[in-house]
């Protein structure tokens, strides 16, 4: 029998001439993207693997980050490669507008040739060029709901980014997605499992200084969250960290 984890890493048909070679290192690399990223359990991990295989695959990228919209209104930037993804990230929430919003409201690739000269995003633009930023790329990794989330790459210089760019860019982007999905089921499982934990001990704090049930507890927990008007999670923190319950409503 042919050994199994040999012919679970793809290997070529016997009829492969190897003529394809480019191709072929591209489909092998990416292949390997996607393992990595599955194996994979710490969501942060996850993303920063995304951004450096953008920039290791990716022609013409020299740094790049991840943005995140939640709720169609909160802007966050995470994985950064360097201190230049990071301030031009902090440019377009400032000013809102920029490629990366773009890409995740209304396109799935942005790219941005010159900045030196870019008129889309004028107040953008002349402050990211200032930062640094020659040219730009960003792609649309994910919209769920009002969460999305964008892909963006960064070159010093102008004219780094090309169609072959936009292409190699397109395949990473849609493995990153893929990632990029599990890592968000795993952040809101592993907070699910984080806020059950803390509610577990709140429950317990209350039932040894009570005398009283389980459910009795809850209601306790249920009742403070309603009247303080902050989520039964930060009512179990408070309760966990400073031994109070909120009784008041919060302004």
């Amino acid at each position: 029998m042919e050994n199994v984890s040999a012919a679970a890493s793809g290997q070529p048909s016997k009829q492969n001439t190897g003529t394809a070679a480019g191709q072929d290192a591209l489909a092998v690399r990416l292949g390997d993207l996607a393992r990595s990223l599955q194996n994979e359990v710490d969501t942060d991990a996850i993303l920063a693997g995304m951004v450096q295989a953008a920039i290791e695959l990716i022609p013409g990228v020299e740094e790049g980050s991840i943005s995140v919209v939640v709720g169609r209104k909160e802007v966050g930037s995470r994985a950064a490669s360097s201190d230049l993804p990071k301030r031009i990230d902090a440019i377009q929430m400032e000013v809102n507008e920029g490629p990366c919003l773009d890409a995740v409201y209304e396109q799935k690739t942005v790219r941005v040739a010159d900045m030196s000269t870019e008129k889309r995003w004028p107040r953008f633009a002349e402050r990211a060029y200032a930062a640094g930023a020659g040219s730009m790329l960003s792609f649309q990794l994910y919209v769920e709901g009002g969460n999305l989330g964008a892909l963006n790459l960064y070159a010093k210089e102008a004219g780094a980014f090309t169609d072959e760019s936009e292409h190699v860019g397109l395949l990473v982007a849609a493995h990153a997605a893929v990632a990029f999905a599990e890592a968000q089921k795993t952040e809101q499982l592993q907070e699910a499992l984080t806020t059950r934990d803390l509610i577990g001990q709140a429950k317990g704090i209350l039932m040894e200084r009570h005398k009283i049930t389980d459910q009795q507890a809850f209601a306790i927990l249920t009742h403070a969250s309603q009247n303080s008007n902050l989520k039964l999670r930060d009512v179990a923190i408070r309760l966990v960290t400073s031994g109070e319950i909120p009784s008041q409503t919060q302004h």
